[in-house]
């Protein structure tokens, strides 16, 4: 496998119309989960992926593995508990930044909540050259916790590269949480790869003052990208000079599922051995893909239209513009410079 990511799918409902969920009458069924996004969309780019997690004996657990197996992604290792419930939500159509959004979890005690050293297939999750875990997982429970923990303990017979989305969520980390979100930084201490927004290393750490300043409370990873939100993101690796690639400019659908996106663009740029730049880029380009669609997974551009988006220069890529459609491929014998809209 390529990359194999753990961590808990739930059931998504999403409206029908727009409206508080107290008026919404009906509500369209969907699938939602920050690393079965992740391996969904490198699935849909043409990698080999593995999702690692548990769900309950019942139908919605029938119709997550289902679902996400459809991408491409191998559901093998998925355990059904026979005891706990598949974790669902619902949220309403409104954007997340603004006060009229509402979500609302049914998660508590779900089968995924579980999840424990011990209790997953160890060997699935050392079958990729890539382990992709997020910050989500180890506030679900003390057991939770344990298990990410062992996982990104260092040590001589790991094997994989690990990657590890911070994705801090500040709803999931309340009281009868296993830790504080500070936790997030001893976790990610451990790991090869980290990808934080500077937004969440202030919210979550206290710290502040740019990639800088959050490399040097990060120095362990081999790689840590920082995300800065619509001016770009920042990558610094060991042995190497940071190194700054500038967001595109989106006509934007729905703003959800583009950290994923992001997170899949660079792990396949980095499968591929591609500079840091260009990782950087195919990040950006995958986000593009998700927020000009309605939901959280999107279709990918085609390589070669990817691989030639990233090759321009400067300039050219700062006046980029993409809108709805622009993954579609276009014929190879139209001879067009380009297919998406530019200013």
């Amino acid at each position: 496998m390529d990359v194999v990511a753990l961590g808990e799918s739930m059931v998504t409902f999403l409206p029908a119309r727009p409206g508080r969920l107290a008026d919404v009458p009906s509500f369209d069924r969907g699938i939602g989960g920050a690393e079965s996004n992740v391996v969904c969309a490198l699935a849909a780019a043409g990698h080999t992926t593995r999702w690692v997690s548990r769900v309950g004996a019942d139908g919605f657990g029938d119709h997550l593995v289902e679902a996400i197996a459809r991408y491409g992604v191998d559901t093998s290792a998925v355990g059904r508990d026979p005891h706990r419930p598949t974790g669902i939500y619902f949220r309403t159509a409104d954007d997340r930044d603004t006060d009229a959004h509402e979500v609302v979890y049914y998660r508590a005690g779900s089968a995924a909540s579980a999840m424990a050293p011990g209790s997953v297939d160890e060997d699935a999750l050392a079958s990729g050259r890539i382990l992709h875990l997020s910050g989500i997982t180890p506030a679900l429970s003390a057991d939770c916790l344990a298990l990410v923990r062992h996982l990104c303990a260092r040590r001589a017979d790991r094997g994989p590269l690990v990657s590890f989305d911070v994705n801090h969520r500040p709803g999931l980390w309340k009281d009868d949480a296993p830790a504080d979100p500070s936790v997030l930084l001893d976790l990610a201490r451990g790991t090869d790869l980290v990808f934080v927004g500077e937004d969440e290393a202030a919210a979550a750490w206290g710290v502040t003052g740019g990639p800088d300043a959050i490399r040097a409370a990060l120095p362990e990873p081999d790689t840590l990208v920082v995300k800065q939100g619509s001016r770009g993101a920042t990558v610094h690796r060991h042995g190497e000079d940071p190194v700054f690639q500038a967001a595109l400019k989106v006509d934007v659908v729905a703003p959800v599922g583009a950290g994923d996106a992001f997170a899949a663009g660079f792990l396949s740029a980095t499968l591929r051995g591609l500079p840091a730049a260009q990782r950087l880029r195919h990040g950006h380009l995958m986000a593009a893909a998700a927020l000009t669609v309605p939901g959280d997974l999107a279709p990918p551009p085609a390589r070669a239209h990817a691989d030639r988006l990233a090759a321009l220069d400067d300039a050219a890529w700062e006046t980029l513009r993409l809108g709805p459609g622009w993954t579609e491929r276009v014929p190879e014998d139209t001879g067009a410079e380009e297919e998406v809209r530019t200013p």
